[in-house]
């Protein structure tokens, strides 16, 4: 089953390449969506994709790359409809 989640995250996310990890974590599972930096310092990632693929989505986006450190993330249920993407990109 396709859903869709928003997640924020905190931590040391920001300046170390973890939106680039978010998409290329994003694009190897087939998620579609976007990243994005907030000018608060945490990171917002809108995902699509199969169930068990947003899991595994989200247990990387736990771990972070080897520079980031995740201290809290929020995740939301969204709209299908809301991510109309065909890939998984960064937005500025």
């Amino acid at each position: 089953m396709t859903i869709s989640r928003k997640f924020i995250l905190k931590g040391r996310v920001q300046g170390v390449g973890f939106r680039f990890f978010a998409t290329k974590n994003a694009n190897a599972l087939g998620i579609k969506g976007t990243v994005k930096n907030l000018t608060n310092g945490n990171v917002e990632i809108f995902a699509k994709g199969e169930d068990s693929k947003i899991e595994q989505f989200k247990a990387k986006l736990i771990k972070g790359n080897s520079f980031s450190r995740v201290e809290d993330i929020e995740e939301y249920d969204v709209s299908n409809d809301e991510i109309n993407n065909d890939d998984f990109h960064v937005r500025y």
